[in-house]
């Protein structure tokens, strides 16, 4: 016998289900939360731009096309070289920081937008301070040592990495964990509401019977409520004792006219 499963059961089932589902659903978010505010360490970003230009001697020579399509070619090789250990091993020494170049190149991101002649060069640590001093120093020797490295002086500092008093963290997003933590746990809580009631053979109404059985139903029992049944039975006991009372009395009227 196929089954089909209307808006209205689905409806019943979450309404039967509503305590679980809201419990697993602010479950989620306050275990998101505490984890996302108090365990999460947060990491912060800094970045510097870095502008590669030829440089020109005689200030009446203009910078033509070929120049500036020229640093455009050098910038994807610049990206490699500000990530090298030739460029990394220095900066790591100069900062004297516990790590090795392969450990420093995985904080730093080097992009340029649009086909730009400008490097973003973008350092991510624990600490603000630490990853705008890493930045800082990576272009900063990126700057003196291609020179020897390309044998071209084309780079300037265009903008370097500021101390702030209250940097906020790129990571984590506390509020969006939370928001995707609550999305999940109501998500689960459907979910386990309804494998519940798929679960759930008990025979709790007569169409119930009527698919089991394949046979039409004739009749219902009724449900006694023991509340109700004690309370019905005071009530026939409390009116046979007023009739009991009221035919006593017109027995006893009855007596005295005789006399």
């Amino acid at each position: 016998m196929e089954e089909t499963i209307s808006l209205q059961d689905i409806f019943k089932t979450l309404k039967k289900r509503a305590a679980l589902i809201i419990s697993l659903t602010v479950l989620a978010g306050i275990i998101a939360a505490i984890i996302s505010f108090y365990v999460l360490t947060p990491v912060y970003q800094a970045t510097t731009q870095v502008l590669v230009n030829q440089k020109k001697e005689d200030i009446a020579q203009q910078v033509t096309s070929a120049d500036i399509q020229s640093d455009l070619q050098l910038i994807n090789t610049y990206n490699e070289i500000i990530k090298s250990p030739a460029i990394l091993s220095i900066v790591a020494e100069n900062l004297a920081l516990p790590l090795s170049p392969g450990q420093l190149a995985s904080k730093i991101t080097v992009s340029n937008a649009n086909n730009s002649q400008v490097l973003n060069v973008s350092v991510t640590d624990e600490t603000y301070n630490v990853a705008v001093d890493i930045a800082n120093q990576v272009v900063e020797v990126f700057r003196e040592e291609v020179p020897e490295l390309m044998n071209v002086n084309n780079v300037n500092v265009l903008s370097p990495a500021v101390y702030l008093d209250n940097p906020n963290p790129i990571k984590p997003n506390k509020m969006l964990n939370v928001a995707i933590a609550l999305v999940i746990g109501l998500m689960l809580g459907v979910g386990i509401a309804f494998l519940l009631e798929y679960l759930d053979t008990t025979v709790k109404t007569e169409q119930d019977v009527e698919e089991i059985i394949d046979l039409p139903i004739i009749g219902v029992i009724g449900i006694i409520n023991p509340e109700e049944m004690r309370k019905e039975q005071a009530r026939r006991a409390s009116r046979r004792r007023v009739q009991t009372k009221s035919k006593t009395k017109t027995k006893l009227n009855e007596d005295k006219v005789r006399v």
